[in-house]
């Protein structure tokens, strides 16, 4: 059996903002996301340790700009061409950028996952 290039596929995959998630963006266009921190261990920790209820994530310029076309709708393909269009030379390399957020966003459960647009057609 062929193993299926996961690499090609990662690019057709669409993003959706959870949710639970909140967010904003100021006048500059800059996104922060707002991680409320629940669990024992985080009450604990604020209690104890004097950490927040709520952390503050604060995206790059590149991130801010990207955070709002996460739509349930286009895949990281699409968002690539729209981030080229917007930034030219600077998003380079621009797939491989934009495949390492979505991951690191994936690991935080900061994103979830729709079908592809293969699987829908």
């Amino acid at each position: 059996m062929k193993k299926k290039d996961t690499k090609d596929n990662y690019l057709e995959r669409i993003p959706v903002r959870p949710e639970w998630l909140k967010w904003s963006q100021d006048e500059q266009g800059a996104v922060t996301l707002d991680i409320e921190n629940k669990g024992v261990f985080n009450k604990v920790a604020q209690v104890l340790l004097k950490k927040p209820k709520v952390s503050h994530i604060h995206l790059d310029e590149i991130g801010s700009f990207v955070w709002p076309l996460i739509d349930g709708k286009s895949t990281i393909t699409d968002i690539g061409i729209t981030v080229e269009e917007h930034f030219g030379e600077k998003a380079h390399p621009t797939y491989e950028r934009l495949a390492q957020f979505f991951q690191i966003l994936e690991s935080y459960k900061f994103i979830e996952w729709s079908a592809t647009k293969s699987e829908t057609q």
